[in-house]
């Protein structure tokens, strides 16, 4: 599912969200979905992403040089020599946290403020705007912060330089405010769904298989099959969710997967294809729905990268949390 990153951390998170391949039912293949006619949806893992260069001695030097001040739990004072430059994604920790271990598959909430290595003029804040981030340690979209934060406690204060998408350094300050343990599936009580509908298969863990009826006809209105029924809230749809989900095509072809990623993943309801926004509101905390979503509330005429135009869509959401955007 592709999703708009939050505009403060498109200068920290810099990964792209991996395309996974595609099976189909002609081909062998052990378990029950894959014995179905019809087309199968299976998630592959995503390659390793490469390791970053090490920073230069130039480098530790440069942010080594930043200076940081003001107590935990404010907007800090970032000052430093500008221009900055780095070759390689550069960090210090500038305070120890005394709060609870951050552990990968937590989610943890961040303040930041982002400065331009230029001249050093702030260009977001969450202080100011009075909204922080939150996201599931481990995510690939945030690869910048992963390494940098597991391990930390709740208080960290990390300063870190690096490239943004635009190709400028920019200077990153960021407070670890809050650490949750989230559950990594569904769980709830099992819904019948309605017959003639792509059918889903779970691994031990929870990972969805897909099977495409064989003859299935596209629907021209959005399908929300519910599979499993939660008991938390229901989401909104001016609310954040977290979710594990896979994506496919009706010919079984698989374009997206938080499950190849490794770890669930967090987006306002509202800056996602409207299939999903109108899809998952109304829906509770815990459960797994099966969308079946027609072009014209998915991408419509546009090609999107693996997705071609006019495809409707078929999606397996978990639904882990929803909370205040």
């Amino acid at each position: 599912m592709k999703h708009r990153t939050t505009a403060g951390l498109a200068a920290v998170a810099l990964a792209t969200i991996a395309l996974t391949g595609c099976a189909s039912g002609d081909d062998s293949g052990d378990g029950n979905a894959a014995a179905s006619n019809g087309n199968v949806c299976e998630v592959t893992p995503a390659a390793e992403p490469s390791p970053a260069p090490s920073p230069s001695e130039a480098d530790v030097k440069a942010v080594d040089a930043i200076e940081v001040s003001g107590p935990v739990g404010k907007e800090p004072e970032v000052s430093f020599k500008a221009p900055l430059q780095v070759e390689s994604p550069t960090s210090r920790v500038v305070d120890e946290g005394t709060g609870e271990e951050l552990a990968e598959g937590s989610q943890v909430t961040i303040n930041y403020v982002v400065l331009a290595g230029k001249d050093g003029k702030t260009s977001g804040s969450t202080w100011e705007t009075k909204k922080p981030e939150s996201f599931t340690l481990g995510d690939p979209q945030y690869d910048l912060l992963n390494d940098r934060l597991i391990g930390q406690k709740v208080g960290a204060r990390i300063v870190m330089a690096s490239t943004a998408m635009d190709q400028t350094i920019q200077v990153t300050m960021v407070e670890v405010s809050e650490v949750k343990e989230i559950p990594t599936r569904a769980e709830g009580a099992e819904v019948a769904p309605e017959e003639g509908l792509p059918t889903v298969e779970l691994a031990d863990d929870g990972q969805p298989t897909v099977t495409i009826p064989e003859g299935y006809e596209e629907p021209t209105d959005l399908v929300v099959q519910p599979l499993i029924e939660g008991d938390g809230a229901e989401v909104t749809k001016d609310q954040t969710v977290t979710v594990q989900y896979a994506g496919c095509l009706l010919d079984g072809t698989s374009f997206d997967s938080s499950w190849s990623r490794g770890t669930p993943t967090s987006f306002p309801l509202n800056g996602v294809i409207p299939g999903w926004t109108n899809g998952i509101a109304g829906q509770k905390v815990g459960s797994q729905v099966l969308l079946v979503v027609p072009a014209d509330q998915g991408y419509g005429d546009q090609e999107n990268g693996a997705i071609p135009a006019n495809s409707t869509l078929v999606f397996v959401v978990d639904i882990l949390e929803a909370k205040a955007a």
